[in-house]
């Protein structure tokens, strides 16, 4: 059995090729999957919802929980770490430091495993058979080609059409322009650490997501039982409100670069 599928992020990269799937000008898929953190920004959802209306081929939306709400049930006690890789800071010394990052691969690649999994018939700890393929096709361009790597596991293959296009990000967006389709957000958690200065304001435009946000970071200050030190969403580890968000250099890291480069996320 083969089966093709599309990551879907929503983004600028897997929108625009889930789009050029639906015209033709590359490969079919049997399906997109969009693996949902119920933590992205409002405009993601909108888009999604109107991009599953210009494609002829299903999207399955899946998910692990409300990201948002385990990282505060974390700071609860309920779960032992966080799986967001926030900022620390310890009161005493000074000292920064930063969580391991485990959000993608929990709320993202398991996920979408399991889906395909499950649309290959497999059950629960099931064998992959030796006649099971799944290609996996990924919104990576070519600006981001160091995010390009094979997949974890010996039965999917990951694909990067963009890429082998030699489609950068502009590219994308210039290709959408011109096809009459609107501009797609940007695929990424409201509360990712690794947003940029711009990316924060950004979010900031929006009252209400700032506010969640804002609210979310004051929740999470006081870290968990296995990390004792002050935890923030911003690299200056200052309260989100109180950092300095108008530095040109905007010396943040960066999601792909410093962040997610396993290909599931910001695309």
């Amino acid at each position: 059995m083969k089966l093709r599928v599309l990551s879907l992020g929503a983004g600028v990269q897997s929108s625009t090729l889930a789009l050029m799937i639906e015209k033709g000008l590359i490969p079919k898929v049997d399906c997109g999957i969009f693996a949902d953190t119920m933590g992205e920004p409002k405009l993601v959802y909108s888009h999604l919802e109107w991009l599953e209306k210009q494609l002829s081929f299903p999207i399955h939306k899946v998910k692990k929980g409300d990201l948002r709400q385990d990282m505060i049930d974390a700071i609860d006690g309920k779960y032992k770490f966080l799986s967001v890789p926030l900022f620390t800071r310890n009161e005493q010394t000074g000292k920064k430091g930063l969580l391991r990052r485990q959000c993608t691969a929990d709320y993202k690649i398991l996920v979408i495993v399991q889906k395909v999994r499950q649309l290959l018939g497999l059950k629960k700890r099931q064998k992959v058979k030796k006649d099971m393929e799944v290609e996996m096709i990924m919104g990576i361009s070519y600006d981001e080609i160091y995010r390009i790597k094979p997949n974890r596991l010996p039965y999917i293959t990951n694909i990067y059409p963009l890429a082998d296009m030699k489609m950068r990000r502009l590219d994308c967006l210039n290709w959408m322009k011109n096809n009459g389709y609107p501009k797609p957000p940007r695929s990424a958690c409201t509360f990712c650490p690794f947003h940029s200065n711009e990316e924060w304001r950004n979010i900031k435009q929006d009252k209400k997501e700032w506010e969640e946000v804002v609210e979310l970071d004051r929740l999470i200050r006081r870290g968990t039982k296995r990390n004792t030190d002050e935890v923030f969403l911003h690299k200056s580890c200052t309260p989100l409100d109180q950092a300095d968000l108008s530095d040109p250099k905007d010396d943040q890291l960066n999601l792909f670069v410093d962040g997610c480069v396993e290909g599931y996320c910001g695309n």
